[in-house]
């Protein structure tokens, strides 16, 4: 199966340096920004944009957002003034397909930048929402919210034996199946910082890692093993695997080698060492082991005679592990409280300090993801009721919800 779920963003950027930091220097506290989109527009998506953008900068922690809604042409600027908007942000449509934004400053009432933003598939909108919020936020010179435009890849069960591999925008507003063949097809990782190819394991004869490219529509078999096969971290320049093989009954971590085809075996244990990580400047990894008779966090050097660390001395069941460059974040198991419930809870700690910061309170809490700048965690949140995706934005200590209905995750990759 062929899937181009790439879309064309053109543009043309007109952006005043001067005036953009303007509005930054002339303001202590978060600069507000309006929003509005153009009544009698072409393009029935513009009210769903401009609903996605609203929310994306809502999320970015970044600006104070003034919801206009649809509005004539003209433009207000007492009542911009009066609201104590900085920045004017408008949508409007001229051609099917392509957004035109304009940013304005309110102070000066002048034109900072238009950009053009085309998409080939209507289903894709809520990115173009998600690069408008980047735009704005890069204008400004917030802190980086790239992440917003990543896709997120996810397996989904759909009957004993059969999961489908699909992505989506991290609101789960877009989603797409890619792999639907009606096999078992768990573990996705994306395979470089391109988001253009992912690994995913099949169960055939054997559990077997693919690589799958979803530019041209092929696929490339990388490894199998006979208990157990997957991708579990990808290096930076997606050159170095970690892979967990089970090719004698136990679980072990290998390091692969994606241009020499090869892997050397990192951990011999006979038990369970499972969900490397590469930490640091990719020369360790931090994995999860019950070498302690329960599941723990453990640091290795990437060479096979390396010593093992442990890296986690709160509580005796953290069983999930990601991270990013020193930073860590883990799932603990904790007591059940006063309900009869047992949590699962995200906490995180960095290689260089003993200080442990619990990231939620309550539920079941499971696969944390970093963002790619190491900056947001995602994970799942499961209910009884409905399961959600979470985003955790660790500078602010901020996190968001968003719903899966009807849908149950295997495993996801960001």
């Amino acid at each position: 199966m062929r899937f181009l779920w790439f879309f064309i963003l053109g543009w043309q950027m007109l952006w005043s340096a001067d005036a953009t930091l303007d509005i930054i220097k002339n303001i202590e506290k978060l600069p507000s920004v309006a929003v509005r989109y153009l009544k009698n527009s072409q393009e029935p998506y513009l009210a769903k944009i401009y609903a996605m953008l609203l929310t994306d900068l809502k999320i970015s922690n970044h600006v104070k957002t003034i919801e206009l809604g649809a509005q004539a042409e003209q433009i207000n600027y007492s009542a911009l003034q009066a609201k104590q908007a900085s920045l004017l942000v408008s949508l409007r449509v001229d051609k099917l397909g392509q957004v035109n934004v304009r940013f304005y400053d309110v102070a000066h009432q002048s034109v900072l930048g238009i950009k053009d933003y085309t998409f080939n598939q209507k289903p894709l909108y809520p990115f173009i929402a998600h690069r408008v919020a980047i735009d704005i936020n890069d204008a400004l010179k917030a802190p980086p919210i790239a992440w917003m435009a990543r896709f997120v890849i996810f397996a989904k069960y759909i009957k004993p034996g059969v999961t489908k591999i699909s992505i989506a925008d991290y609101t789960l507003t877009y989603k797409q199946d890619i792999i639907d063949n009606g096999m078992l097809n768990v573990f996705p990782k994306w395979a470089n910082a391109e988001q253009s190819a992912f690994y995913y394991t099949q169960y055939l004869h054997h559990p077997t890692i693919i690589k799958y490219n979803l530019r041209d529509g092929t696929s490339e078999v990388i490894t199998q093993s006979e208990g157990m096969a997957t991708v579990s971290s990808v290096s930076r320049n997606g050159r170095k695997l970690l892979l967990t093989l089970a090719p004698n009954g136990q679980s072990d971590i290998y390091l692969y080698d994606t241009a020499k085809k090869n892997s050397i075996r990192l951990t011999k244990y006979q038990g369970i060492d499972v969900l490397g990580n590469f930490v640091g400047n990719e020369k360790g990894m931090v994995f999860v082991s019950d070498r302690a008779g329960y599941p723990n966090v453990y640091f290795k050097k990437l060479q096979p005679d390396a010593p093992i660390e442990q890296v986690v001395f709160y509580s005796k069941n953290n069983d999930s592990v990601a991270a990013s460059g020193n930073n860590i974040v883990y799932v603990s198991r904790e007591n059940r409280d006063e309900n009869g419930q047992i949590s699962f809870n995200l906490h995180f700690i960095t290689l260089k300090s003993d200080y442990v910061r619990r990231l939620t309170a309550s539920g079941i809490n499971q696969m944390p993801r970093f963002s790619q700048d190491g900056k947001a965690v995602m994970y799942l949140k499961k209910a009884s009721q409905q399961s959600a995706l979470g985003v955790i934005l660790l500078d602010y200590n901020q996190s968001y919800l968003f719903p899966l209905e009807g849908v149950q995750i295997q495993a996801f990759d960001w």
